[in-house]
């Protein structure tokens, strides 16, 4: 499976399992974080940030935003398994940061994903306290 991740760029993925502090008497919520690289056309940021935002399909609550690592667009996806899939018919909300990296190559994709769609805004936040932490540096490079 790690293998398989691999193979489609991504690079991190954590999972999260934790109370509902909303109901606490609730079920615990489970959560995937993924971050992930997407290769894109040689273009300046701002613009790689915009293109995903208006060519993404299915991708809604679109906010392009300026972050401590420079543009990005937070959006959403909602999905179901297949009903022939044999998998829970649960919605599942993928919470999405795309971050242009300043080579202008690339994408750095972080995804929240959550069964927990009446969370959505909370997931969202989660993520967009992530994103802030985000630096495309080489912390290795200033100590050689």
């Amino acid at each position: 499976m790690l293998g398989a991740l691999c193979g489609v760029g991504m690079v991190h993925c954590s999972i999260g399992l934790h109370r509902d502090d909303i109901d606490p008497a609730g079920t615990p919520l489970l959560s995937l974080f993924t971050i992930s690289w997407q290769d894109t056309n040689v273009a300046p940021r701002g613009v790689t940030a915009a293109r995903v935002a208006t060519t993404d399909k299915g991708h809604t609550r679109i906010a392009f935003e300026e972050f401590a690592c420079g543009p990005g667009v937070l959006s959403e996806t909602t999905s179901r398994c297949a009903a022939e899939s044999g998998l829970p018919q649960l919605p599942l909300l993928q919470v999405h940061a795309h971050l242009p990296h300043p080579d202008c190559r690339r994408l750095a994709v972080l995804t929240v994903s959550t069964v927990a769609v009446a969370r959505r805004e909370e997931y969202r936040a989660v993520l967009r306290r992530i994103v802030g932490t985000v630096r495309f540096e080489d912390p290795l490079g200033a100590a050689s």
